[in-house]
């Protein structure tokens, strides 16, 4: 088989980028959009899904723990007790490092200690599916940003892309550090990405995702596209910041921090 100048060099190209042969193969055969999805009967639906997280009502270290413990444990995310291997869907950063652009000397002191709630903010233009040469990172008409291990190659452009630091690589097998399986939820392999999808699996069921559900009434999910829903009301009562709005990615995770701390 001989193939032309333009073919040889796509190939090149994409063994230049690192994807092998197997990412070209995938690249080649694929022609499935996988943004085609089928909506369960039963299932909680939106135009486009947001969340809103008040961080006035996280107050102790176990307002926090047990919102990241419920995701964690839900989806199989493991523990490997370092920082250089860790695997996150939804943790904590301060204030400074999770908005650097809306850092100033007069913010009040609590705002500038406390923890921050950060997970995917499944952006309405998301850089990270550009970048997927798989698609296994994309997008759905519901606006949840999803990812397909088994489409990850393990190119990591998605993680370069994302300007949140909201994806994690699998560096290690993380099967044998789960610390309770849970069946329903399937596990990663080494060589993957991973991160929130906004318990997509939980919204199919009806439910809604397992953070909201442990938060006491902290954080907030619904419709940003129906004027009528929890969501909008809250935006519409508060304000509300963003990660980074600078970029134009336009994050779907809004955070309350206006008014007193124990509002």
């Amino acid at each position: 088989m001989s193939l032309d100048r333009r073919e040889f060099l796509k190939l090149t190209g994409l063994f230049g980028l690192g994807i092998g042969v197997s990412g070209v193969n995938l690249l080649l055969r694929s022609r499935v959009d996988a943004r085609e999805f089928v909506t369960p009967s039963g299932s909680l639906i939106a135009k486009r899904w947001a969340m809103v997280v008040d961080i006035r009502k996280f107050r102790t270290a176990e307002d926090y723990k047990r919102v990241i413990d419920a995701c964690h444990s839900i989806h199989n995310v493991p523990d490997f007790g370092n920082k250089k291997d860790e695997v996150k869907w939804i943790w904590t950063e301060e204030f400074e490092h999770a908005f650097p652009g809306q850092q100033n000397r007069y913010l009040p002191e609590w705002v500038i200690e406390k923890p921050f709630l950060l997970l995917c903010n499944h952006c309405d233009h998301p850089p990270c599916v550009r970048v997927c040469p798989t698609k296994a990172t994309f997008k759905r008409k519901d606006g949840i940003v999803m990812q397909d291990p088994h489409r990850c190659i393990g190119c990591r452009f998605c993680m370069a892309a994302c300007p949140y630091g909201s994806r994690s690589f699998n560096w290690r097998d993380p099967r044998p550090f789960i610390k309770k399986r849970n069946p329903e939820y399937p596990t990663r392999q080494i060589g993957v990405v991973e991160k929130c999808t906004f318990c997509a699996e939980r919204l199919a069921q009806g439910l809604e995702p397992a953070c909201v559900e442990k938060s006491n009434g902290a954080i907030i999910f619904g419709d940003l596209a129906d004027p009528n829903s929890e969501v909008r009301r809250v935006l519409s009562n508060h304000y509300t910041i963003r990660r980074k709005p600078e970029l134009g990615t336009q994050p779907s995770v809004f955070y309350i921090i206006g008014g007193e701390e124990n509002a």
